[in-house]
């Protein structure tokens, strides 16, 4: 059978943890430290901040933005549901919007969406490749004009909504760790970028997520830093590194902060698959994804996914392939015959309206057409380093062959 998606875990990776083992330091440490430097170095950003997940620290960023009760936050419908799930976490409203035939988020429908109450919006950079980042920023630029900021706001001595002045711009990029925009790394585009280190991503720390700030002026990256450092520690003012210097044991707690730092175990396998990223993880990923496109690409039946163009160049993370003209139960079909020839692939994503809890909360799939339309014909092959040559035309074989008996 051949796989989805497994980690790649070889001796330099085993090695790796077991050196953090040995050391005797396994919470965040030096090499969490060390991780958050050459992040921030890969991005062209002054400051990352590691943490347990890309969901937390992105849910820290909200509450860091004082969004809650009253507020909206502006999410794509084809998603997974951690990018709205937060939203529900601190109180506000996700306002789902429909997608282009890229999957990411179509800006005129955010900014149809718009309204005084909007402090947040959420692009998502679905299979690896980024959303039009910019275009967000201009149209939440463009609405400064009537952004209701939270006057009262108080977060570490100051008010970031009115700081900024407009919606922030939160891009999710749990999908697109290394892609490019404009010759220019991922992470110098929206106000923040959070990126995910789950298990299947392209970089892996087992479980894991980051923060990269960008910020205009007024802010400062290493006073940012300090309250996210500080509120993801239970709002406890020195680390358990800062802690164990001589003498350095007295602390004090600045709010009620959270628990979602990074530990130095998953630090330790992000360092060794950082260094390896741009020479051999990214190469191998796309040669991967451009052997599909040649197998697909002049093929009627199928229609590839969009990895580059002119402005924009994905991760590799997903292969989203759609079946022309099929129907989501021709799909699940088509899936099924796929597995029957011992070939594991999958779906990205059921759009949230779909999805239990949203439908039963007022999201309706008919508000999202384009976003049914793209989900109901879409089959993720696999794609993981691992993977040979001669894998890969296995799956393409399968694909072809599964499509041809349920489609004719």
């Amino acid at each position: 059978m051949i796989p989805f998606s497994p980690p790649r875990i070889d001796d330099r990776t085993i090695a790796a943890v077991n050196e953090v083992l040995r050391s005797g330091w396994i919470t965040t440490g030096p090499r969490t430290k060390e991780f958050e430097k050459r992040l921030a170095a890969y991005c062209a950003v002054q400051r990352v901040i590691a943490l347990n997940s890309w969901t937390n620290a992105a849910e820290l960023a909200l509450r860091w933005y004082g969004i809650g009760p009253g507020d909206e936050v502006i999410v794509p419908a084809y998603t997974y549901c951690a990018s709205a799930n937060i939203v529900k976490h601190v109180g506000a409203k996700p306002v789902l919007v429909d997608v282009l035939d890229d999957f990411t988020i179509d800006p005129d429908k955010v900014r149809q969406a718009m309204s005084p109450r909007t402090k947040c919006i959420i692009p998502v950079d679905v299979g690896g490749l980024p959303a039009r980042v910019a275009d967000i920023v201009q149209v939440a630029m463009d609405a400064c004009a009537w952004f209701s900021p939270a006057v009262n706001l108080r977060v570490g001595g100051s008010n970031p909504q009115m700081r900024l002045g407009r919606a922030l711009v939160l891009a999710d990029a749990a999908h697109s760790f290394g892609a490019r925009v404009g010759g220019k790394p991922l992470g110098v585009q929206a106000d923040i970028t959070g990126f995910s280190f789950h298990a299947v991503k392209n970089l892996t720390t087992a479980e894991g997520g980051a923060l990269a700030f960008n910020l205009p002026a007024p802010f400062n990256a290493d006073e940012v830093y300090a309250w996210f450092n500080t509120m993801s520690l239970h709002g406890q003012s020195k680390d358990a590194l800062a802690k164990n210097r001589p003498g350095a044991w007295r602390y004090d707690v600045e709010g009620a902060g959270w628990k979602c730092n990074m530990t130095d175990i998953q630090a330790a396998i992000g360092l060794v698959e950082l260094e390896r990223y741009d020479s051999e993880t990214l190469p191998r990923r796309k040669a991967i994804c451009e052997r599909y496109q040649a197998a697909f690409s002049g093929d009627a039946r199928f229609i590839p996914p969009l990895l580059r163009d002119a402005g924009r160049e994905g991760s590799y993370h997903l292969y989203m392939l759609r079946v022309a003209g099929a129907s989501e139960e021709q799909r699940d079909a088509i899936i099924q015959a796929i597995s029957a020839r011992d070939v594991s692939v999958n779906v990205h994503f059921i759009p949230l309206p779909l999805l239990t809890h949203y439908r039963n909360t007022g999201h309706r799939i008919e508000d999202v057409p384009n976003a049914y339309t793209q989900y109901s014909r879409e089959i993720s092959l696999p794609v993981y380093y691992d993977l040979a040559d001669a894998q890969v035309d296995t799956v393409i074989a399968a694909v072809k062959a599964a499509v041809k008996a349920v489609m004719g």
